[in-house]
């Protein structure tokens, strides 16, 4: 791609986004290198780098462990591999929570050096005031309702949510805060069908949705699933590749022709040069 080409392509933006509300779906995948994010890029319209790479990449066993430094590392690798896709950088667990100018300073610091458009928070009704402060202070938020993941061990596992009335109203109730608080769109995590179309129909903001039915304004998944890289994936996930059997049998075959010395052949072997004739 020739710098020219690079500089007349135009990053999707905030109000793009916030402007897509009941119009064309919002594609959305997870990515945390370079590399996957070229290849993503052309087909979405955000990128998100989630924390979900706890578990993805660093193969922790949920999302607490994830460190700002972390986040940060693969939120640069996103951006530099990306041209078109608006790039959200997930806020970690600790990072936001304990109080406005803390959840400020971390924000800034992820956005400056990641170069990313946008962070994303998982929200409550009790937070919608550090969204607040944060989007007067130009930050643009994307919230997170529903099944929250950084709450896990609070929650006890990885449970759909609003089954139950009350459960309903409580995540009925953080959507509407999230974006009365000025979130730009807001990922709606596994709740039934229901719930998340209400959800939809009665906020102004755009949904994306995770486990959340085709009501929502738009659909996020995460990238290794999706690319059937994980022998386990959750019932909402789609895969829509089988590269884990593909990358066994390529990483097989390497192993085999290694050991009969068949790689490497002659065309991958460097020689001697001849000595020019005299």
């Amino acid at each position: 791609m020739s710098v020219h080409t690079q500089e007349t392509i135009k990053r999707v933006s905030v109000p793009d986004i916030a402007g897509r509300k009941g119009g064309e779906p919002i594609v959305c995948l997870t990515a945390y290198d370079a590399p996957m994010a070229g290849l993503l890029d052309p087909h979405c319209d955000v990128l998100l780098v989630g924390d979900s790479l706890g578990m993805a990449v660093h193969g922790l066993p949920n999302t607490v462990g994830v460190t700002l430094e972390m986040m940060i590392l693969h939120g640069q690798a996103v951006v530099r591999g990306s041209r078109r896709a608006l790039v959200v950088v997930d806020m970690p667990f600790g990072s936001y929570e304990g109080g406005k100018e803390a959840a400020y300073d971390n924000c800034v610091r992820v956005m400056k050096e990641t170069g990313a458009q946008a962070v994303k928070l998982e929200t409550s009704v009790e937070l919608a005031e550090i969204v607040a402060f944060l989007v007067k202070r130009g930050i643009p938020v994307m919230g997170h309702v529903g099944l929250r993941p950084q709450a896990i061990l609070a929650e006890g596992g990885f449970k759909a949510k609003g089954r139950t009335d009350f459960e309903r109203d409580r995540v009925m109730a953080e959507a509407r805060a999230t974006a009365e608080a000025g979130a730009f769109c807001i990922v709606i995590e596994g709740v039934a069908e229901s719930l998340a179309r209400e959800i939809t129909e009665s906020i102004d903001v755009p949904t994306i949705g995770i486990g959340a039915s085709a009501a929502c304004d738009g659909q996020v998944l995460v990238v290794n699933d999706m690319l059937g890289l994980f022998d386990w994936t959750p019932k909402f996930v789609r895969k829509y590749a089988d590269l884990r059997t593909e990358i066994d049998r390529a990483a097989a075959a390497f192993a085999n022709d290694v050991k009969t010395r068949r790689f490497p052949a002659e065309v991958e072997t460097y020689f001697s040069k001849k000595p020019a004739s005299q």
